[in-house]
């Protein structure tokens, strides 16, 4: 592993790639990984964020497209898992490029702990540190700098955990002690900053329950309606753009994040994953929600599977930019490419069925047109 204190370029920018769940196994699907390839040599980030659902945890043990098991237990469970995060972490460091990495919920949904992850990643030199002191919270909640010409933190990226599995069920939620831990990590940052607030951006794989606020009730039959519970939404158009293709699945409870987020005034923008049909970006309740859709092709999805740019600037710190590239843009529209697409996608799953029984169905009546011309 390296020091989390990053630089930014010569420029005066710095370039960030947010990779959320990628969601996979160890014989991981081509398509995705073109895909990551293509953004990583396209883009060329700085850093490289892996934002939960990292693996496909509760399927480890899948045989290819079945859910065959094929072996048990924590040390089988920690040597597939090993080499599903190998997958995608190792074009990221043969390139160079320094990653980090927060949990989802299918990460620990089998035999291997948190813990017992985190040293798969910090076998890799391009690593950055993460939470290793503060026994408080999860080894996935931890900040990383991003250190001005001057050696001062222009930016800062906040890595909060906020999904886990244990004996007592899955839960999906900002812990009162890692909101707690931010608060007290802004407050030393300010200090560090001439009692000046860092601009931040606060990852987190599951949405901040604030973040349904850019959607309003809607009927059943208008564009872009999705179910939720017992009724439909859709994103509000006034307050967000983007594509909301089902309901905002996020935290049961934030823990007072939200509330220290608004006092502290450091955080530009909440940013997660989860949802893979989801891609959006809008503000509500002063603040800025930014959403990105799935880059796995082994679970559910769309033709948004892709991955996000952010662009930070350390001469101005109240803005930032910020782009997402689905596979379409990466790897283009060509008829390799999307041939790729279609057998990799599980969402193509019922086309690729139609298309191998309309292609056993013609070579079906070509066989039996041939007997019959043999027997007139």
């Amino acid at each position: 592993m390296i020091d989390n204190t990053l630089h930014f370029r010569a420029d005066g920018t710095f370039h960030i790639l947010q990779v959320s769940d990628p969601q996979d196994l160890p014989h991981a699907r081509k398509a995705m990984l073109r895909m990551l390839e293509r953004a990583y040599d396209t883009l060329q980030p700085d850093l490289v964020l892996f934002t939960g659902d990292n693996t496909l945890g509760n399927h480890l043990h899948d045989v290819w497209y079945f859910r065959v098991k094929t072996s048990r237990g924590p040390a089988a469970t920690l040597q597939k898992m090993r080499r599903a995060l190998a997958q995608i972490l190792e074009p990221v460091q043969s390139r160079g490029i320094p990653f980090a990495m927060i949990y989802g919920n299918h990460d620990d949904m089998n035999d291997v702990s948190k813990d017992e992850q985190f040293a798969l990643y910090r076998a890799y030199e391009r690593c950055l540190a993460m939470n290793e002191t503060d026994g408080r919270v999860d080894c996935d909640t931890y900040n990383i700098p991003i250190l001005s010409a001057e050696g001062k933190p222009a930016w800062n990226l906040y890595m909060l955990d906020s999904a886990w599995n244990d004996a007592h069920g899955q839960f999906w939620r900002i812990k009162k002690e890692t909101a707690d831990w931010y608060d007290r990590t802004s407050a030393r940052l300010r200090q560090e900053n001439d009692d000046k607030a860092v601009p931040s951006l606060l990852f987190t794989h599951v949405p901040l329950p604030q973040t349904k606020a850019l959607c309003r009730p809607c009927a059943p039959g208008e564009k872009g309606a999705v179910r939720d519970g017992d009724g439909w939404v859709c994103l509000d158009r006034q307050k967000a753009q983007g594509v909301l293709g089902e309901s905002v699945g996020a935290c049961e409870d934030d823990g007072g994040l939200f509330d220290a987020m608004c006092k502290n005034g450091d955080v530009r923008a909440v940013v997660s994953g989860h949802d893979h049909l989801n891609c959006f970006d809008g503000t509500a309740d002063g603040m800025r929600f930014i959403q990105s859709g799935a880059a796995s092709f082994r679970c559910y999805g769309s033709r948004i599977r892709g991955v996000r740019e952010f662009v930070l600037h350390a001469d101005d710190p109240a803005h930032f930019e910020t782009r997402y590239l689905t596979y379409d843009t990466l790897c283009g529209k060509g008829f390799s490419a999307q041939v790729r697409y279609f057998l990799d996608a599980d969402d193509m799953i019922p086309l690729r069925f139609g298309a191998l029984g309309v292609t056993l169905l013609t070579a079906a009546a070509a066989v039996i047109a041939h007997r019959i011309r043999r027997n007139k």
